[in-house]
């Protein structure tokens, strides 16, 4: 039985004093790939440099909305930046996304700067576009927002929301839509009333598992440092869930990952 996180953050400075290691008992523990995602200019220079090498990790470039430069003029240069890391490094296939890209309203609270939050939401998925790539939406307390962009500026390759929030309507138009749902940590605690009911609306040939580590571990490891070994975790709450095999929600997440980001399946 083998896993695959389909979004992490190995690069985090969380993880500079064992990372090497730890990718090593990743693999060991049979999480066999996982895509360490950017969520910045830096985030997506490392992740890039981890895609290159270790053969089983994957990648993502992109600005997330909490990550944003408060100078507009160096947003849209960062911008021009990670399109030409991906151009250049596109044939290589590790760069299977353009993300963590969305919408973030519960940290900012600047009309302003939500506006341009959206404008680069909208500019990235104009660049995923073109490069003919998924998205990895990230979006907290804006939802109507998020769908009313997707609705407004289609996403050929369409893609994965992340670390899905627990918004019915949310998954329901993100589904009709036709994206993927990734399933993180959030969904095995104690206090996420409406889990279940999310899990069962989603599914199986949408549905991703993922740590987002280091951040969010799920029961019963919460509130410790994350990593992708925990990913199993997210697995058996799903087959709980839906009453049947983790084997077989091992093998389903492991397939729609290798389908969503284009990679070969190798198990």
């Amino acid at each position: 039985m083998e896993f695959f996180d389909s979004h992490c953050h190995l690069d985090d400075e969380r993880f500079d004093e064992d990372r090497e290691k730890l990718i090593s008992e990743i693999k060991k523990a049979n999480i066999t790939k996982f895509v360490s995602a950017g969520y910045s200019l830096d985030g997506s220079i490392k992740g890039v440099a981890l895609s290159k090498t270790y053969d089983y990790i994957y990648t993502t470039c992109g600005i997330s909305p909490n990550d944003i430069p408060q100078n507009e003029e160096e947003l849209w240069k960062d911008i021009e930046i990670i399109r030409n890391i991906v151009e250049d490094n596109i044939k290589d296939k590790k760069i299977v996304a353009i993300g963590e890209i969305g919408l973030d309203y519960y940290w900012e609270k600047d009309l302003q700067r939500r506006k341009l939050q959206r404008q680069a939401f909208i500019k990235q998925i104009e660049m995923a576009n073109a490069l003919d790539l998924p998205i990895v939406i990230h979006t907290r307390e804006a939802v109507m927002d998020t769908l009313e962009i997707l609705k407004e500026h289609i996403v050929n390759k369409k893609g994965v929301f992340h670390c899905c929030p627990l918004n019915r309507e949310l998954v329901k138009e993100a589904l009709k839509l036709g994206f993927y749902i990734s399933f993180a940590g959030p969904v095995t605690f104690k206090n996420s009333k409406n889990a279940n009911e999310i899990i069962e609306m989603v599914p199986d040939d949408k549905m991703l598992i993922e740590t987002d580590s280091p951040y969010l571990a799920p029961e019963p490891v919460r509130g410790t440092r994350n990593d992708p070994r925990n990913v199993k975790y997210i697995a058996q709450k799903i087959a709980g869930v839906k009453e049947i095999p983790l084997e077989r929600i091992a093998k389903i997440t492991y397939e729609n990952a290798s389908r969503i980001f284009g990679i070969l399946r190798t198990i």
